[in-house]
């Protein structure tokens, strides 16, 4: 068993920066999935920000990303800082999603100016 989000991401994903860890598990993505689902907003940004660091790297599929960023946003729905971030993510893998992007970013304004 994996102790962390981050762990379980990198030994089935890999991870850019380092050695993908063996582990000996067999690894099923629905396990992840269904961790991913349940996992508390700052387990999910370590996870983020471990395995993509500067956005437009790492090996994290996109929807991974994409599931992950709405998951911390559903929990921490009013940090400008968080909606900022997914939005980038957004745009760096658009542009399907630069509509939602644009309005991530408008809420981040309007929090930040005390809207």
């Amino acid at each position: 068993m994996h102790s962390t989000l981050t762990e379980h991401a990198r030994c089935l994903y890999g991870d850019e920066y380092g050695p993908t860890p063996e582990c000996g598990i067999e690894h099923r993505e629905h396990h992840f999935v269904e961790e991913l689902t349940f996992a508390g907003a700052d387990s999910i940004l370590a996870m983020l920000r471990a395995l993509s660091p500067n956005v437009v790297d790492g090996y994290l599929p996109v929807w991974v990303r994409n599931l992950a960023y709405r998951l911390v946003l559903l929990q921490r729905p009013d940090d400008p800082a968080v909606l900022r971030e997914a939005a980038e993510s957004l745009w760096m893998h658009g542009p399907d999603w630069d509509d939602i992007a644009a309005d991530l970013t408008r809420r981040a304004d309007a929090l930040e100016a005390g809207a």
